[in-house]
């Protein structure tokens, strides 16, 4: 009889460490959800200043501006996980292309704000 009690105290020890571990886990998930969460929305909130700043250089590359600002309306209203990864691919799709005209345009490559943000990008977003 003993025994059994022994046995049965042990397993419960083991099913009280292994769910305290997950609990753990399942709040370091969500951290590092929230990490994620915080630099998407950075990336989110430089694309308005990003296409402004491009736009006074590059006017008419509209339909480039137009996929960068679409791409990032997508990311800011996606609802799931797996919608949130689509939109921000198209979002990181669509900030290559914008990276890409500052070689057409030099001037816009010698602005400081744009140099900013693609430092930002560089580091970060892309």
């Amino acid at each position: 009889m003993l025994i059994a009690l022994g046995i049965i105290a042990v397993l419960a020890v083991i099913l009280v460490l292994i769910y305290n571990r997950l609990v753990a886990l399942r709040q370091t998930t969500n951290q590092a959800w929230g990490d994620i969460d915080v630099q998407l929305k950075q990336r989110q909130d430089l694309v308005p200043n990003l296409v402004e700043t491009v736009k006074g250089y590059a006017s008419h590359e509209q339909e480039t501006l137009e996929k960068v600002v679409q791409a990032r309306n997508q990311a800011v209203s996606a609802g799931s996980v797996k919608e949130q990864a689509q939109a921000e691919n198209m979002l990181s799709g669509a900030l290559r292309q914008l990276f890409a005209l500052s070689e057409a345009y030099p001037d816009l490559k010698a602005n400081q704000n744009f140099l900013d943000a693609m430092g930002y990008a560089a580091d970060e977003i892309v």
